[in-house]
């Protein structure tokens, strides 16, 4: 494998890949720079790592992510001195934490190998170089939970983690695949007991991860199960209260909170649990109470209008919901439940958001309003960093991961940059006119037709 020092990583864009890099001259003036600086002397060893994490940070910033490779493939030229820190595992830590919000090796052996990873999976995305595949699954026509009720499959939520994904539908079933081998691996349904609605058990939220299963259905139902070295039970962690709380209609969480929106009883649209006690530590909000009717219609019937979307972000230290009317930000480290922010209601009001267009990614937010217009706001203060025009008529769904927005609408898979907010490029492949659910990470991009069919697009680097 070629390393950072000997260039094959930092020269990943300087080809026209985009993102950073320059152009020849720009590229020997910054050289003759760095020379000037190190004719001075010396600098201790601690000195250039500084000064190499800041120059490749400022690149990020300033260019993008892919931008960070290049600046540091210059001071990596610079002298045999400056090479020798493209060795040091602390620098390749510091900067995977930073550019890539990665904070414990997942994939690769050493930060380095790790960073590279994440610069190559990145690179990908923006070439359009992925390797498209289907998972398949069957559905045993004696299902007991099946009743042959019109929109009884329909898929509902899609998660990822590094290598499973996880679907569920409308029928409560939650099914599992392990992405490497395509496999599907088990099937997870809700405990029984007395249902309000024929959609009381539909899925409103999936947490995944390489380690655990949680999910909730829209009675208030939360279930989890351990999934690495095989499916393990599945035990119900939380038993809803649809009368006194409302439908769950979304559902959200990490390693420390789960999150629940819901619509139904006013001033109790939030819920959150500290997952590791199990202790409801918050209860309230207003955001939903404008969809209560909404919100209990969804037990009995499916339609396309999404109630509301919940994301816990800007390095899990707040939460950002929306409703096609509000969009705000609240605690989640200091005192919960404190609303940081809201967008301007005049803007919303006129326009109207998309709800199933928002998600959000470490720090930012994909928000589309009524007449396509696409925009990125920081999650801190809701200030829009890019825009871009959505096309496509019907349903729009929406997803983000770090470098690129992704978004259906009439039939056609869409890529925005959201650094600059410029156009990509579309799939190759066509799932369909209408599409259930749709996710991204920085390694995958799935989506389900309208037929049940799970749809996968790998962009991950071979290395």
């Amino acid at each position: 494998m070629s390393t950072p020092s000997s260039g094959e990583v930092e020269r990943a864009d300087g080809g026209g890949g985009g993102g950073g890099g320059g152009g020849g001259g720009s590229s020997s003036r910054r050289r003759m720079r760095l020379s000037s600086i190190n004719s001075y002397g010396v600098w201790p060893e601690p000195f250039v790592e500084a000064f190499a994490y800041k120059v490749a940070i400022d690149a990020a910033l300033n260019l993008g992510r892919l931008a960070a490779a290049q600046a540091l493939f210059h001071i990596f030229r610079v002298c045999s001195t400056w090479r020798a820190i493209s060795r040091s595992e602390l620098l390749w830590q510091n900067l995977t934490q930073r550019i890539w919000n990665i904070n414990h090796l997942l994939l690769r052996h050493t930060w380095r190998e790790e960073y590279i990873y994440r610069h190559r999976t990145a690179a990908n995305f923006r070439r359009r170089r992925y390797a498209h595949t289907t998972l398949q699954y069957y559905i045993p026509p004696d299902d007991d939970h099946n009743d042959n009720n019109i929109g009884q499959h329909s898929c509902r939520r899609l998660a990822l983690s590094d290598h499973h994904l996880a679907a569920g539908f409308s029928d409560g079933a939650v099914r599992l695949f392990h992405l490497p081998s395509s496999r599907h691996l088990s099937t997870f349904y809700p405990q029984h007991r007395d249902r309000i609605g024929r959609f009381s058990r539909s899925v409103s939220g999936i947490i995944l991860s390489d380690i655990s299963l949680v999910f909730a259905t829209l009675d208030g139902d939360i279930h989890a199960t351990v999934i690495n070295g095989g499916a393990g039970p599945l035990r119900r962690a939380h038993m809803g209260d649809v009368v006194n709380d409302g439908a769950l209609v979304d559902f959200t969480g990490n390693s420390r909170w789960w999150v629940g929106l819901y619509a139904g009883v006013p001033g109790r649209a939030f819920h959150i649990w500290n997952n590791e006690t199990g202790e409801l530590v918050f209860i309230g909000g207003t955001l939903t109470d404008p969809e209560a009717l909404m919100g209990w219609h969804s037990l009995t019937e499916i339609t396309d209008d999404i109630i509301g979307r919940v994301r816990i972000t800007n390095h899990e230290n707040a939460v950002i919901a929306c409703t096609s009317l509000r969009v705000i930000v609240f605690d989640l480290r200091n005192q919960v439940g404190l609303v940081l922010g809201e967008l301007q209601q005049q803007l919303v009001r006129s326009r109207g958001i998309i709800v199933s267009s928002f998600d959000s990614n470490v720090d930012s937010a994909l928000i589309a309003d009524g007449r396509g217009a696409a925009t990125l706001r920081r999650v801190a203060d809701l200030t829009e960093i890019c825009r871009f025009t959505v096309r496509g008529g019907g349903l729009l769904l929406g997803c983000v991961n770090g470098g690129y927005g992704v978004v259906f609408g009439g039939g056609v898979i869409r890529v925005w940059e959201i650094e600059s907010g410029g156009y990509m490029y579309s799939f190759r492949e066509r799932i369909g006119e209408f599409c259930d659910a749709l996710v991204v990470d920085e390694r995958y991009v799935a989506a389900c037709s309208s037929s049940g069919v799970v749809h996968v697009w790998d962009f991950g680097a071979q290395i």
